[in-house]
């Protein structure tokens, strides 16, 4: 929400990038069962280039596009109420009537158009990152270490209670249970699946129905689940933007190095994680434990390493680059729009391709979006001061009108 003549490069460059990939990981929340995000063979037995594609996914975006959404915020949130204090505004007015806003209009994407929306999560979780806008870089690494240290904790105890289940088999118990999780993260069972694909290749109405019951209340789940980390990961944010990496600070080395041990830290960590659920046929036990538990230690490592990465490869006034920062200007409208154009593709109420295509064949898909995010997002802020929805946003978070048009 800062004015285009103050924003910091920087962010914009990786917010484009984020926003982009995380389409790569999300397209599979659109188009197919719930369960496929997390497993390819949730579909049904999955072709050798499906289950590559997946893996290809799982290396590159699993976890890594939304780390870099999580460290963007806390960095973008620390800016603002820097700004607000320099103006001599009220800064905790001013971040907790954004939180608010951002918080209606996550409930309203997930309510109305996609169940995967993460901004109340990001709007929920900023209400209480507000609390460290005062500490050291030191201390807010300190606090997100211990913060994903107790995250990594407490999510080991899902593929634990996976591997008890599974000793236990063939007990009737057991096997209900496991298929409980299984219709989650791994092949659910046909009924299931076929009921999931039947509704959202149905009217809005039952897709709406579907939605809110079994995600209506999914911000507060996503706290348990997801919000110590994701608390983390926006005070590393906030740290980067005090040690000066997302002002444009760090020397070239530094960030080469930061970049050298993201990247090696994540391929020792991702490549063998992949292996594994590849010999083991993809089952409940290491898909659960390599997406959701196995890289969390490490992963803010790879995620800055990645930033660092997108900062050394984009060249200063590149048209390339100039584009990809606008896409990164406005993330919140391309996520948005991302979601509506999405639905109309994939459900019931738009073309109703919902199960139709392979993961190969959502590349495409992936592809035409990115290119439509490229191409349309520099010329609009060549004329307008903010993409159509920061500025709604803009607007409602300071209780009146903003200015539209680019003041040159």
């Amino acid at each position: 929400m800062a004015n285009t003549s103050d924003r910091i490069a920087a962010l914009d460059i990786v917010r484009g990038v984020a926003v982009m990939g995380i389409l790569a990981m999300n397209i599979a929340g659109f188009a197919l069962i719930f369960p496929a995000y997390f497993n390819p063979l949730a579909t049904g037995d999955a072709s050798a280039v499906d289950r590559g594609v997946y893996l290809f996914n799982y290396v590159l975006f699993d976890g890594k596009m939304r780390g870099l959404f999580s460290l963007l915020f806390g960095a973008s949130m620390l800016l603002v109420v820097e700004r607000a204090s320099a103006k001599g505004e009220n800064p905790a007015r001013v971040h907790y009537c954004r939180m608010v806003t951002l918080l209606g209009f996550g409930l309203i994407h997930l309510w109305l158009v996609w169940w995967g929306d993460i901004l109340a999560h990001y709007a929920i979780v900023g209400m209480v990152a507000y609390l460290a806008v005062h500490q050291s870089a030191r201390t807010l690494f300190g606090l997100s270490a211990a913060l994903i240290g107790a995250h990594t904790l407490f999510s080991i105890g899902l593929p634990v209670q996976i591997a008890t289940l599974e000793a236990e088999l063939p007990a009737r118990e057991a096997a209900a249970a496991l298929q409980g999780y299984a219709n989650s993260f791994g092949v659910p069972d046909a009924a299931h699946a076929a009921r999931e694909t039947a509704i959202y290749r149905g009217d809005y109405s039952g897709i709406f129905a579907d939605r809110t019951a079994r995600f209506g209340w999914s911000p507060l789940r996503d706290l348990q689940y997801m919000g110590m980390e994701t608390l983390g990961l926006m005070l590393i944010g906030m740290g980067l933007l005090k040690t000066g990496l997302f002002r444009g600070e760090w020397r070239v080395a530094k960030m080469r190095r930061w970049a050298a041990i993201g990247i090696a830290t994540g391929f020792a960590i991702y490549l063998p994680l992949a292996a594994w659920m590849a010999s083991a046929d993809f089952s409940l036990l290491s898909v659960v434990t390599a997406t959701l538990v196995a890289p969390v230690p490490l992963r803010p490592l790879v995620i800055v390493g990645i930033a660092c990465l997108i900062l050394l490869a984009s060249r200063p006034g590149g048209p390339f680059t100039e584009r990809i920062a606008a896409a990164g200007r406005m993330a919140f409208t391309n996520y948005l729009m991302t979601s509506l154009i999405c639905t109309a593709i994939f459900y019931g109420y738009g073309l109703g391709l919902f199960g139709a295509l392979s993961r190969l064949g959502l590349w495409g898909v992936v592809l035409a979006i990115w290119i439509g995010m490229l191409a349309w997002s520099k010329p609009w802020l060549e004329r307008f001061a903010y993409g159509p929805l920061e500025w709604l946003w803009r607007s409602m978070a300071r209780g009146s009108v903003q200015p539209m048009r680019r003041l040159v």
